[in-house]
C-alpha cells in the first residue's frame, strides 16, 4: 500500500505550537522521514519546536517554490509510493492555502496518493471570521499590483465586488509596505467602505479591527513589518 501524504499546519509566527496546534501532530511528526517544505530551515526549526527528540538527520527534505518542475515532485512522491508517509510544512499556517504546498498535493492526487489534512490556523480563515464582513461570499486576491495605474484600478474593482455584490475581498501586502498600502486604500476607496485590518493573528500582540474608510483615516495603526490581511466589504 502507498503512504499519505499529510498537510500538517504550523504556527502563524513565534509562537508555542502547542497553543495553536492539535497534539496529534507530535506523534504523527515522530513517524515522517520524508517532507516537502517551502523552506527546509524553517521547516527543520518546527519539527524542533514539536518535539525536541527529533533527530533532524533521519529527515528528508524537498523545497518547493515557484521554480520547483512538476516532475521532481513526482519524483519525491516516490517514497510514497513504497510505502512510506509524506508530510508537506507550509511557511505559516495550513499547506496548500496561498503556499505552494499545493503543487504537492495536486502532484500526489496525480499519483493516486491519498491526502490527508490537519487541523490549524488559515490567516485567511481567521481574518474573515473575525472581521463582521460576509463569511458566505468571498475570493482571496493574494498580493495586489504594487504600481499605478493597476493598483488603483485593482483597488476599485475590489470595492465595486465587495459594494455590488456583498463579496468580501481578502488581500495581502508584503508586510513592510502594509503603512503605504493602508495610506493608498483610504485615498482610493469610498468613505462609507468597510476594511478589516487583521495583523498578527493567534499572537500576544494580535490586532483587528473593522471600520469604514472615514472612520479609518481619523487614526491610522502602524502595522509596518507585522504580517497582516486586509479585507474590504459593505
Amino acid at each position: 500500500m502507498s503512504g499519505k501524504l499529510y498537510l500538517i499546519p504550523t504556527t502563524l509566527g513565534d509562537e508555542n505550537p502547542y497553543n495553536v496546534l492539535h497534539a496529534d501532530i507530535k506523534p504523527l511528526v515522530n513517524t515522517i522521514k520524508y517532507y516537502f517544505a517551502e523552506n527546509e530551515r524553517s521547516a527543520r526549526r518546527f519539527l524542533k519546536k514539536i518535539d525536541q527528540s527529533i533527530n533532524i538527520d533521519e529527515i528528508e527534505f524537498f523545497e518547493i517554490n515557484k521554480r520547483t518542475r512538476h516532475t521532481d515532485m513526482v519524483e519525491f512522491l516516490v517514497h510514497a509510493l513504497d510505502g512510506n508517509d509524506m508530510g508537506v510544512i507550509s511557511e505559516a499556517g495550513c499547506p496548500g492555502v496561498a503556499d505552494p504546498g499545493a503543487d504537492a498535493v495536486r502532484a500526489a492526487h496525480h499519483k493516486g496518493i491519498d491526502v490527508k489534512p490537519l487541523v490549524g490556523p488559515s490567516s485567511i480563515l481567521l481574518s474573515l471570521m473575525s472581521s463582521g464582513l460576509n463569511g458566505q461570499s468571498f475570493t482571496f486576491v493574494g498580493y495586489i499590483p504594487i504600481k499605478n495605474p493597476s493598483r488603483g484600478k485593482t483597488m476599485y474593482f475590489m470595492e465595486q465586488q465587495a459594494t455590488k455584490h456583498d463579496q468580501t475581498q481578502i488581500f495581502i501586502e508584503t508586510p513592510y509596505r502594509n503603512n503605504g498600502l493602508l495610506e493608498e486604500l483610504c485615498k482610493t476607496l469610498n468613505s462609507n467602505t468597510r476594511l478589516c485590518v487583521a495583523c498578527d493573528l493567534t499572537l500576544e500582540t494580535e490586532f483587528i479591527k473593522t471600520k469604514t474608510i472615514g472612520e479609518w483615516k481619523k487614526n491610522l495603526p502602524d502595522i509596518h513589518k507585522r504580517p497582516a490581511i486586509f479585507l474590504i466589504g459593505r
